[in-house]
């Protein structure tokens, strides 16, 4: 089994910073593209940013400048650093782990999603 566990959402103000966390657990050689979505109340589901595992990166437009995803391979963890929130920023983000390799050759399952952690942005 693969599990990701994600950390670090909360309450922040207008023009603040979080810093949000997921870790990837199980029998993990190592994992394709990591990425976060987020959905906001009555929203469908979008993408935030991606990155690969050679550290190509994707981002929203809404989110261009001032988020900035990472990864660290060994540790099977991608970050999510989000700058300069605004209050449309608000909604729960999930971590997306897509092509996740139980051996250098092989896949053991497509993706993977989070429970999702809150981010509400709020005076």
């Amino acid at each position: 089994q693969v599990q990701l566990v994600e950390s670090g959402g909360g309450l922040v103000q207008p023009g603040g910073s979080l810093r949000l966390s997921c870790a990837a657990s199980g029998n993990i050689f190592s994992i394709d593209t990591l990425g976060w979505y987020r959905q906001a109340p009555g929203k469908e589901r979008e993408l935030v940013a991606t990155i690969t595992s050679g550290g190509s990166t994707n981002y929203a437009d809404s989110v261009k400048g001032r988020f900035t995803i990472s990864r660290d391979n060994a540790k099977n963890t991608v970050y999510l650093q989000m700058n300069s929130l605004k209050p449309e920023d608000t909604a729960v983000y999930y971590c997306n782990a897509n092509g996740i390799r139980n051996t250098r050759y092989t896949y053991a399952y497509r993706e993977r999603w989070g429970q999702g952690t809150l981010v509400t942005v709020s005076p």
